[in-house]
């Protein structure tokens, strides 16, 4: 910030997609509004807005949830979750893709869903279909790479009419 306040430029970049996505660099630029100073944004890839637009779930409205707790607050998290209505977006790491999913599923029902794996690289690929089609996809599948989850958002009940 001092760096700043001296009339120097700046750039904040990120090794893991776009800065302050899901990323600490939200600290830096918050400091720096604070201080007054002016933040300017240049826009770049991002997994999540890709995920969306080569997912095929509705984009009208959608929530970004970024990675779920590894452990304290993470059933609670899915719990809270259960009822929303908006696409979900997830980060999640190869590792534990397959142990999320199965716990939305368990939580949450069948739903549809995407993972997008490596996207905007040269092994991107996509998974289409629903969480129990995924779970069973991911059992037997050694997983690497950057992922992002859409899972579809609970429908609501159609009312009958009397």
């Amino acid at each position: 910030i001092a760096h700043l306040q001296g009339g120097k430029s700046l750039a904040l970049v990120s090794d893991a997609g776009t800065p302050t996505i899901s990323d600490p660099g939200f600290q830096l630029v918050k400091a720096a509004t604070e201080a007054g100073i002016r933040v300017i944004p240049v826009p770049g890839a991002s997994a999540v807005l890709a995920a969306l637009m080569a997912g095929g779930l509705s984009t009208h409205s959608f929530a970004f949830e970024g990675f779920l707790p590894q452990k304290k607050g993470r059933q609670s998290k899915i719990k809270m979750l259960a009822e929303e209505a908006r696409t979900l977006v997830f980060y999640e790491s190869p590792h534990r893709i397959h142990k999320t999913v199965g716990q939305l599923l368990e939580a949450w029902g069948d739903r549809p869903c995407v993972l997008g794996r490596e996207i905007t690289k040269k092994f991107e690929e996509f998974f289409y279909g629903s969480l129990q089609q995924l779970y069973n996809h991911l059992a037997d599948r050694t997983v690497k790479g950057e992922l992002v989850l859409l899972v579809a958002g609970k429908e609501k009940k159609k009312k009958e009419k009397a």
